[in-house]
């Protein structure tokens, strides 16, 4: 009895809060629809810098100036060019040599080393502008909120749920980043790569480039896995084809 009272005095101010403050209807233009949010932007952003203490913690960050130059330089100008201006982008690059990038949610975009190395800047544009494209429509969010429910999430983002909570989010996120999103969501951000290149002055091509450099580097090293980059529901045609229209409009 008493563990049921402890619950519906949590529910309750959770409840209320929801209602208040944290439930959210929006016009979202990456995605063309209103869409409800269990948590509002500054609620995210607090989630993602959390997250992002645990990436450095996990993984190991390059400081090498003239490529995190590079990668601000581009970054700003894609993120300046998408769909979501309400929070603030931050770009690091992963010592890593696989060729892969990742985002978080609240404006936290990775690039390994190894894929800044062999791309050049439009092919790095449209991966960036990939990765803000999965920021913009907020995909890791709602896959968090489908998974982990309202009572967790505003937990996360209120600073309430505890490690266990934390750790069952970043695993959510990290298997979005190690096995690709579903293939509408890939095909939305591959989407709005196109679109957020060409705006930020890139051509928006470098994206189709980039696959075709990924297929060749599986090739050489005699793997059939894809790249982690194109490791996701559509198959890698089906998403060139996907580029190539929204290319030619």
């Amino acid at each position: 009895m008493q563990n049921r009272l402890r619950k519906g005095s949590l529910i309750l101010p959770l409840f209320l809060f929801l209602m208040l403050n944290g439930c959210t209807t929006i016009y979202n233009p990456a995605t063309e629809r209103k869409e409800t949010f269990l948590i509002n932007t500054q609620y995210e952003v607090s989630l993602g810098s959390d997250m992002d203490k645990q990436v450095q913690n996990k993984l190991t960050i390059d400081n090498n100036q003239a490529m995190q130059g590079r990668l601000e330089r581009i970054g700003n100008k894609v993120a300046a060019a998408s769909d979501r201006q309400d929070l603030a982008y931050h770009f690091k690059i992963v010592k890593d040599n696989d060729l892969n990038a990742f985002a978080l949610p609240g404006g936290f975009v990775y690039v390994n080393s190894g894929l800044m190395e062999k791309a050049n800047d439009d092919e790095l544009a449209g991966v960036v502008a990939h990765e803000i494209g999965h920021i913009a429509a907020r995909h890791s969010v709602k896959k968090l909120q489908a998974t982990l429910g309202y009572q967790i999430v505003i937990g996360l983002a209120l600073g309430i749920s505890g490690q266990q909570n934390m750790s069952q989010a970043m695993d959510i996120v990290f298997n979005l980043v190690s096995l690709g999103y579903g293939r509408k969501d890939e095909l939305l951000a591959d989407k709005l790569a196109v679109r957020y290149s060409r705006r930020a002055g890139f051509n928006p091509n470098g994206i189709l480039t980039f696959f075709e450099k990924l297929e060749k580097d599986a090739q050489s090293k005699g793997t059939t896995n894809p790249p982690v980059f194109l490791s996701s529901h559509p198959p890698v045609n089906e998403r060139i084809e996907n580029i190539k229209k929204e290319i030619s409009k």
